[in-house]
């Protein structure tokens, strides 16, 4: 049973004066708390451990008051699960493996999802510890991503090799999509509000391929917990969705990055489901007057909507912090938007 707070609100459609606040990447590197985890522990014992992930994830909600916490831990751990070994550097992931037509997943199902269940156990220590007038939020990543760091080892750059290979594609789905079914049903057993799915090279994609090769596999993920997953694809352009701008199927939401117009995106006519974003997280890197006016010039357009209109938005920034932010303007941030909403 879900407790009733302004982030839960927001998944229910109700309209709110004053939109629920979180962030991707709200607990990281541009955090001094997340500094301090960092000069004890590795990021990977970070994520793996339950209790320090726990902690991480709720040192940035008591520092900016957010009003959900999000899981601390990372997409790409099912690439582990599956054989394909992963370990982080101070330069990101490093998948040790890749990807390829000889690649044989010998392992069970069950066998994956247990190496996987400090995930979930991590949102269950979340849960426990975190106010009631907070929300939680769990995550895995999309398969099209997942693809793209198996057999690239980055999303960065063209991505010749996975688009090129899109029937190493299928046979790398039909491994990854149970796993990621399972991953999600088990955060939202351990207490998560809202499940997010985070597919940051989908953007990469044509609209064509995206629709004809990642569509029905993410139709398939949000299928299996309706109306309890989110959706995010960076860089996704409208053609990429069947409506202009959600996926078919039974998403929560979607996430927007700021390439959208979100006034626009709130104010369609028969929207369905919840709406995140989607300040552009590179004008976080501003300071006092000109990150006020930047801030200003966001909300403006969607200030003069109406909250029925609103109903449904959880507002937040494009895309994750980025490390170097200043704090100080996270805080301006979250400061403006509940002055200028209210």
């Amino acid at each position: 049973m879900r407790v009733t707070n302004a982030f839960t609100q927001a998944l229910a459609g109700h309209p709110q004066t004053r939109p629920p606040i979180w962030c991707m990447r709200q607990a990281g590197r541009y955090q001094r708390a997340y500094q301090t985890f960092r000069r004890r522990h590795s990021f990977e014992t970070l994520c793996r451990n339950p209790e320090l992930s726990a902690k991480v994830a709720l040192a940035s909600v008591e520092d900016f008051d957010f009003d959900a916490a999000i899981l601390f831990s990372d997409l790409l751990f099912p690439l582990d699960a599956i054989g394909l070994g992963l370990t982080y550097t101070d330069d990101g992931p490093q998948v040790k493996r890749r990807f390829s037509k000889s690649t044989a997943v010998r392992r069970s199902l069950d066998s994956i999802s247990a190496d996987l269940a400090f995930q979930a156990e991590a949102v269950a220590a979340t849960r426990r510890q975190l106010p009631t007038d907070k929300g939680l939020i769990g995550f895995i990543g999309g398969p099209w991503t997942l693809f793209v760091y198996a057999v690239e080892g980055t999303h960065r750059g063209s991505l010749a090799h996975a688009k090129s290979s899109m029937a190493l594609y299928r046979r790398f789905a039909r491994t990854i999509v149970p796993v990621l079914e399972r991953a999600a049903a088990r955060q939202l057993a351990a207490g998560a509000d809202l499940v997010m799915v985070f597919d940051t090279a989908a953007g990469e994609l044509s609209p064509e391929a995206f629709r004809r090769h990642i569509v029905p596999d993410l139709t398939r993920i949000a299928s299996s917990a309706p109306g309890r997953l989110g959706y995010f694809a960076r860089g996704a352009h409208p053609a990429h969705f069947d409506d202009g701008q959600s996926l078919p199927g039974d998403w929560a939401g979607h996430g927007f990055d700021w390439r959208w117009s979100l006034a626009d995106v709130l104010a369609k006519p028969g929207r369905q489901g919840f709406v995140q974003g989607n300040f552009d997280p590179a004008l976080l890197h501003l300071e006092g007057r000109r990150l006020a006016s930047a801030i200003e010039e966001f909300l403006a357009p969607l200030a003069s909507l109406k909250p029925e209109v609103r109903r449904g938005w959880i507002c937040g920034l494009g895309h994750g912090v980025l490390p170097g932010t200043p704090e100080s303007s996270v805080r301006a941030f979250v400061k403006a938007v509940r002055r200028r909403l209210c």
